[in-house]
């Protein structure tokens, strides 16, 4: 194909030819494509000469499972499983990849509770999802979570899950109610000088160049982008567009992350893209991760007597390999420091979550940086992922994601005012109160001009349900921790909580004078670095994330964000219940769809809508394509008066004149 022929294509990419590329495309995605499960076809099978339209649907893959959409599996309860009861079940950490399993494995796969074991290595469940008040410290948040309409499992888990607070509803009823009374959006984006809105006034700012090279990576297959970096597929163009300002703050990529991912991302919320630089598009809870999410699954477990075990760390999981087979027969761990083994059979089943993007977080305080002799929290999940690996190829390979700390860490703080002296200085920039109870900044403020590239948010108050009614929990991060700062002139990793929150208030705008006594006694801060923070998004190839259940595994499953599973994204609390899901219905032979990932990228409307949006209101038929005129005037012609015309005006691709 020509450049010039190429270009047409990208520039119309978001007309029916998209969407037809991406239909014939799907066909050879995992998700879509069946694996023919002998046994289960036999089984069902009728007269072979029988039209059946539904006939093959539902058939397994070589993983166990298949997939679906709509609502009539999302509905239904599964049958119990053959043999469950005599089965027991293992799972490493408590994070919430591995309390959606044992949650599947309660209420899908049916399993007595008793006979299902979490094994942790800290003294507390959540992982990532966490949520604390040190009493030494203060309150900690090191992540925030958003969330969208279309996180399929996760909706699906969470509507089984009663709350802790409001009697007879489910977490999901009360996360709906709550998002429906108050919903989120941005008043300010981002500022600029010192607390001054930057007016980025939603748009992207993107020239057609930088245009072509998005629609570019979108049409690009995945195996094009194999071990490729964003800069690898972007320039100029895009890093300097008010896009790429929106993007790397919001998901945290940087420029040397993996072009693959970035792909995914796009392609998997290409339905959001209009409500990117508002944060319309998300969604929050009410308190922070750990008392909203974690908490209601904890005590959904303990009341089926799921049985936890805490600072129990497992350094192995010993395979035997036989006949093609691969079964997890020893967990190697430690009790309390004590070294232990236990035995396992085949009808023992064990889940992994591989790799950590908070391991080894490094805890300051208000007078100490996170450095030095600071508080280092290990559970050890790196080292156990490579003694795993070190068994069998197909076990993934951990030394990409987590050998480089440089580019993988950033650093997060929490900032909890003390009194109403900086209470002016955030309202004047969010433009609401943000001791209302209510959405408060809407999601992070950037700020544009910061050499840390800070950014901050306050969700809505208060983040701990126990926390005083006076107080606000500021979240603030930076994606460059090893430059110096506009205030204070060193890097973020080397500043105390005190100074942290001294060059967050100079972006805020407060006076000079007054920065030093405000951070002194108006505040206090937590800063938490995370070396491994973004190793989710560094390139990769085939094979560096193991599946879920690798192939010829009968006893094993990996959980979580460095496990592998078609089309859906990391970094988010999707991909972690997804990825469980998907562990226990392959490995209970659970007769129900995995929810696929929500087709928006095969939606012509949301193709259409996208990139009229990316491009700041212009139709991709307005983009100045050299001979592109030659097709446009006969192409228009030829549509005129169909359908086709009617939808390419409902989306603004088509306009008068036009």
């Amino acid at each position: 194909m020509s450049k010039k022929s190429l270009k047409l294509g990208v520039a119309l990419a978001a007309g029916a030819g998209v969407a037809a590329v991406l239909a014939k495309n799907s066909k050879c995605n995992p998700v879509t494509s069946k694996a023919p499960n002998k046994s289960a076809s036999s089984k069902n099978s009728v007269n072979s000469d029988y039209r059946n339209t539904e006939r093959g649907k539902y058939e397994k893959n070589s993983k166990g499972i298949y997939y679906t959409n709509g609502n009539y599996e999302a509905f239904a309860r599964p049958e119990k499983p053959e043999g469950v009861d005599d089965k027991h079940a293992y799972i490493v950490g408590s994070g919430l990849a591995s309390l959606a399993a044992a949650c599947f494995l309660v209420r899908d796969a049916q399993m007595p509770g008793s006979h299902i074991h979490i094994l942790e290595a800290m003294d507390i469940a959540g992982g990532a999802c966490d949520g604390i008040f040190d009493p030494t410290r203060g309150y900690v948040m090191r992540g925030g979570r958003e969330m969208e309409n279309h996180f399929e499992c996760l909706w699906d888990l969470f509507r089984s899950i009663p709350s802790i607070e409001t009697p007879d509803v489910s977490v999901l009823d009360e996360y709906y109610w709550l998002n429906k009374h108050d919903p989120n959006y941005s008043l300010c984006r981002a500022t600029i000088n010192r607390g001054k809105d930057a007016h980025t006034d939603g748009k992207f700012n993107l020239s057609q160049k930088g245009c072509m090279e998005i629609m570019k990576l979108f049409m690009t297959k995945d195996e094009d982008l194999y071990d490729k970096t964003i800069e690898d597929v972007f320039d100029d163009e895009v890093f300097n567009s008010t896009f790429w300002l929106y993007w790397r703050t919001m998901f945290a990529f940087e420029n040397w992350h993996s072009a693959l991912e970035m792909k995914l991302y796009f392609q998997r919320f290409i339905h959001h893209i209009a409500g990117l630089p508002d944060f319309s598009a998300l969604k929050f809870t009410k308190y922070n991760q750990y008392e909203s999410l974690i908490l209601p699954m904890k005590k959904y477990l303990e009341d089926a007597g799921v049985q936890f075990q805490f600072n129990t760390e497992v350094t192995n999981v010993i395979f035997d390999f036989h006949d093609g087979k691969k079964v997890a027969k020893t967990i190697e761990c430690k009790v309390k420091g004590k070294e232990q083994k236990i035995a396992l059979t085949e009808n023992d089943l064990v889940f992994v979550t591989n790799g950590s993007c908070t391991e080894g977080t490094i805890y300051g305080d208000q007078n100490h940086a996170p450095v030095g002799d600071a508080e280092v929290r290990n559970s050890g999940v790196w080292d156990l992922w490579k003694n795993i690996a070190r068994q069998d190829p197909s076990f993934g390979h951990p030394e990409k994601f987590c050998s480089d700390i440089e580019k993988t860490n950033w650093e997060s703080a929490t900032v909890t005012t003390l009194d109403d002296k900086i209470i002016p200085y955030i309202e004047k920039i969010c433009q609401r109160d943000p001791r209302s109870g209510k959405v408060v900044t809407g999601g992070i403020v950037s700020c544009q001009d910061s050499s840390w590239l800070l950014s901050w948010t306050i969700n809505r108050q208060g983040q701990f349900k126990e926390q005083d009614k006076k107080q606000v929990c500021v979240w603030v991060y930076s994606l460059f921790t090893d430059v110096p700062g506009d205030y204070i002139k060193k890097p973020m990793k080397e500043c105390t909580g005190k100074e942290i929150t001294e060059e967050w208030l100079y972006h805020l705008g407060v006076p000079v004078e007054e920065i030093p006594e405000l951070a002194e006694h108006s505040a206090v801060c937590v800063p938490t670095m995370m070396p491994y923070i973004t190793a989710f998004f560094m390139p990769r190839t085939k094979g560096d994330r193991p599946d879920v259940i690798p192939d010829g595994c009968v006893n094993f499953a990996f959980l979580g964000q460095f496990a592998e599973t078609p089309r859906d994204t990391v970094f988010t609390t999707e991909y972690s219940v997804r990825t469980a899901m998907e562990a226990v219905y392959g490995l209970l032979g659970v007769d129900r769809g995995v929810p696929e990932v929500w087709g928006s990228v095969y939606d012509v409307r949301e193709l259409l809508d996208s990139s009229v949006k990316l491009m700041d209101g212009k139709s991709p038929l307005e983009i100045d394509i050299p001979g592109a005129g030659i097709i446009k005037k006969p192409l228009l012609h030829f549509i005129k008066g169909t359908v086709i015309e009617k939808v390419l005006r409902d989306y603004d691709v088509l306009k008068d004149g036009m």
